[in-house]
């Protein structure tokens, strides 16, 4: 049995046996193109506005930060960024064409980085007297998404660029 397959637009797959016709299957695009339908776009969206809600409310009221022995009080100074990502995510389930969908990332990525840069100069954890090197742990996580995230602009820069074109 040999399996063929090509990657792209306009990739055919064929399968086949011996003695056997082949099974050919043929996309029209590429997947990386496909944006889902509204519908579900809108329920990504929401799920997204209720689990971020859910944790802003946990980490402002109940149970509270406090429960975190790791994080100290200059927390509130980076809680402002989180609220970006609710209200982008409010404004998509209203109206999420491609222009607004780019514009809106765009947004969402700059207030990431800049609240990840907040975390970097703010550093609101303590670790204690742990032997286990967290503080190092935490500042990488924050350098890689750092870079992740500026990577991500460009990307969506980029794209949305060509796709003007």
């Amino acid at each position: 049995m040999t399996f063929d397959y090509g990657v792209g637009i306009g990739a055919t797959a064929t399968m086949r046996g011996a003695g056997e016709e082949g099974l050919t299957v043929t996309t029209s695009e590429s997947l990386s193109h496909h944006r889902p339908d509204a519908m579900r776009r809108r329920v990504g969206y929401s799920v997204s506005i209720v689990v971020n809600s859910v944790l802003l409310v946990a980490i402002l009221g109940v149970p509270g930060w406090d429960v975190l022995p790791f994080l100290t009080d200059d927390f509130r100074q980076v809680l402002g960024w989180v609220v970006a990502g609710v209200v982008a995510n409010a404004i998509y389930v209203v109206a999420d064409p491609p222009a607004v969908k780019a514009l809106g990332d765009l947004v969402i990525d700059a207030l990431g980085l800049v609240a990840l840069i907040r975390l970097w100069q703010v550093f609101p954890f303590d670790f204690g007297d742990s032997t286990f090197p967290w503080s190092t742990i935490v500042r990488v996580v924050l350098v890689v998404g750092m870079a992740g995230t500026a990577v991500a602009m460009i990307v969506l820069i980029v794209q949305t660029v060509l796709r003007r074109r």
